[in-house]
């Protein structure tokens, strides 16, 4: 690795302070930031998350993906990590928590809302970010596009009942502007891009041409990587400094469920002896959220002012710097899980899977 890629956790910490700054120091230019957004997409974060997952994209051989179907104990592991464990995970812990421990420090009219916001922020299986969590923990490519494609057509049926259930509403206004047009914006557009790029190269150049780009690649998804971390907190820069224990208390219950669910995806897969090429992305997978659609959700039910939607905003701070903890614990324990004899990544590598070891040791 380079000297940058080694010291990456040190330029996370960086970014986020300068976020924070950036957001204090000048609302006004991150506010015309902020606005430049469709259904509450923001495009250009948009723009930053394309050039952090167009090169995953890129090692996609669309003829292997069939192949993915090996990895069928990986799939059932995620989804019912997702759908079956993690909604109702955070509402025990927003009710224990939120409810109950921190009750005395918290505004007392704002505590249900609170509670709301982590169960829609829960309920959401994260779309995009996925593929750079498991660009960094030597995923498999395949098996983490058919996942995050199968997350999304479950999210149009079981986001708003499962939401509903467990908030007591009879009804979830379901932003399908927003959830659809995040789907095309992080899957469906960047794939065609990115399949568009690789079978030009191969066409020109052959795998020799391919395996330049990546490497050519591999700076600009973490420099965006960066970049969408000062912006995410510049956004936010204002709230963290005026409201620093609400976000701090929000953030507890959220980090205990990321850890949980991604350690609990993690030894399942082990249990399955399913390969640590797919245990990583579903560990990743199972922790992470798709927080444009929840905060889209928190606003549209309960107010853009509301405690549910700091909440979910509260996500959206400790999603980065959190997931990347996890993926140095699936990188780090990699020998460990291997021991117990799980089967082998058998997909065919592709061009540029040489990068792929980068990933290990990096966050």
């Amino acid at each position: 690795m380079s000297r940058f890629e080694r010291y990456l956790t040190l330029w996370v910490a960086l970014c986020i302070a300068a976020g924070i700054g950036l957001g204090k120091l000048m609302p006004g230019l991150f506010h015309v930031i902020a606005s430049a957004e469709v259904a509450q997409v923001n495009l250009p974060v948009a723009v930053l998350i394309w050039l952090m997952i167009v090169p995953m994209l890129v090692k996609i051989d669309f003829g292997e993906l069939h192949r993915v179907r090996e990895h069928w104990r990986g799939i059932g592991v995620t989804l019912f990590v997702n759908w079956a464990v993690k909604p109702f995970s955070m509402a025990l812990l927003g009710w224990l928590f939120i409810g109950h421990l921190f009750r005395p420090i918290l505004p007392a009219g704002e505590i249900s809302s609170y509670i709301a916001g982590l169960v829609i922020l829960s309920a959401a299986p994260c779309t995009a970010m996925v593929f750079v969590w498991s660009q960094l923990s030597s995923g498999e490519p395949h098996f983490t596009l058919s996942q995050v494609a199968l997350n999304d057509v479950l999210m149009i049926f079981a986001f708003a009942p499962i939401v509903g259930l467990l908030l007591g509403l009879a009804s979830i206004t379901v932003p399908w502007q927003t959830l659809l047009l995040s789907v095309a914006l992080y899957i469906v557009i960047p794939v065609l891009i990115a399949q568009a790029i690789r079978r030009g190269l191969l066409a020109r150049g052959g795998e020799p041409a391919l395996r330049r780009l990546l490497a050519l690649l591999q700076p600009v998804t973490l420099v965006a990587l960066l970049a969408t971390l000062v912006v995410l907190f510049a956004f936010q820069g204002r709230q963290i400094v005026d409201q620093p224990l609400v976000i701090l208390l929000l953030a507890v219950p959220i980090l205990i469920q990321v850890y949980f669910n991604a350690g609990l995806a993690y030894l399942l897969n082990r249990g399955v002896g399913e390969a640590h090429c797919v245990a990583a992305p579903s560990a990743l997978i199972g922790a992470s959220n798709f927080f444009e659609l929840a905060v889209a959700t928190a606003i549209s039910v309960f107010g853009i002012r509301s405690g549910a939607a700091l909440a979910t905003v509260v996500g959206v701070l400790v999603e980065v710097p959190v997931m990347l903890s996890v993926v140095r614990i699936v990188n780090r324990t990699k020998g460990w899980y291997e021991r117990a004899g799980t089967l082998p990544c058998t997909t065919k590598s592709q061009p540029g899977s040489d990068l792929e070891a980068h990933g290990r040791g990096r966050a």
